[in-house]
């Protein structure tokens, strides 16, 4: 579905120094690392189902990762910003969930989906016109920015403009594009952009920026944004982010909702964290799941970011918690 991540950001230090995170023995033969150092009690054994639902980010690990538009300045005309936000406004994550399972599940192309959504949630209905000329939507090279810039582009014709929609690839290709004015517009992640931005200017290794606060985030990105000549319509309230996963049947069993509720009532040797390789040195997954919420997993599935073989894991009961991300159509109906 995706090519974007918000995995990888920074590293864990002191953690690691500690021996916090999961052991880091040789995997088995079912991939699953040995047990946690620390961790004790029973746990919470795998439960297979077919639905999974996200554990509430109770203590805001994750930073925010609401989709907005991103515009070039010389294009970021009253009226071009105003449509770009009507689509922020008509989105949250659950109908952005939906919109990602018209087209990976339903298989409807973007272009359809699009259409049906913004004619569902009134998306050109007030939209005024603008001062017209051609407009390029870039997208990414996964089907939620494919989908996002067909919305785009429902509403930037509504408002005059001639729009045609350019699949470019991953942000270190259109980003570019975007500051010179090869395309106009694309639909963007806020916390993921503000990063991307900030090491572009400062190194990759320079202080993070975004945070779990929305408007710290938001205004950290259009300071970096300026500076590129990039300007930044309305965050949506659709997220897609990290986040961690169980299935339904897991989470009535052992009345987890949270987060907090997983570590507290789940830490212990049955308890299976899976995720990508990296998950257990990662600040956004395990290494952040102990730092911020003490969580003490029994072991570590090394399987992939967010993709089927976690999602798979989960729904066959092999583990009991897994990293996905918050707009991933699998949630459907959560």
């Amino acid at each position: 579905m995706r090519a974007r991540t918000t995995l990888a950001m920074g590293a864990v230090g002191a953690l690691a120094a500690a021996g916090l995170l999961a052991g880091c023995g040789g995997a088995g033969s079912s991939g699953t690392d040995a047990p946690e150092k620390g961790a004790s009690g029973a746990g919470c054994a795998p439960v297979a189902g077919d639905q999974l639902v996200v554990l509430n980010d109770d203590k805001k690990l994750q930073n925010t990762d609401n989709i907005l538009p991103a515009i070039n300045a010389k294009a970021a005309s009253p009226q071009l910003v105003a449509a770009l936000d009507k689509v922020s406004a008509a989105l949250d994550t659950p109908k952005l969930i939906e919109l990602n399972k018209s087209v990976d599940v339903e298989r409807q192309t973007p272009q359809v989906a699009a259409k049906e959504f913004a004619d569902a949630n009134d998306v050109t209905e007030g939209i005024e016109k603008g001062p017209g000329g051609s407009i390029t939507v870039g997208a990414g090279n996964f089907s939620e920015s494919q989908t996002l810039a067909e919305l785009y582009k429902i509403a930037l014709t509504s408002a005059g403009y001639q729009v045609k929609v350019q699949t470019i690839g991953n942000r270190e290709l259109y980003e570019p594009a975007l500051e010179k004015g090869e395309i106009q517009v694309v639909p963007e992640y806020a916390a993921t952009m503000a990063e991307f931005l900030n090491t572009k200017a400062n190194g990759k290794d320079a202080q993070p920026v975004s945070s779990p606060d929305l408007d710290k985030t938001v205004n950290a990105l259009k300071a970096a944004g300026d500076k590129a000549g990039i300007s930044f319509g309305k965050p949506s309230g659709a997220q897609d982010q990290n986040a961690f996963a169980v299935t339904k049947a897991f989470a009535d069993k052992y009345k987890v909702a949270s987060l907090s509720d997983l570590a507290s009532k789940c830490s212990g040797k049955a308890t299976v964290l899976a995720g990508p390789p990296e998950c257990p040195q990662r600040p956004k997954c395990q290494a952040g799941l102990v730092e911020v919420y003490d969580f003490k997993g029994g072991s570590f599935s090394s399987l992939d970011a967010g993709g089927p073989q976690t999602k798979n894991a989960l729904k066959t009961g092999t583990a009991s918690v897994g990293l996905v991300f918050s707009s991933d159509a699998a949630l459907a109906g959560s």
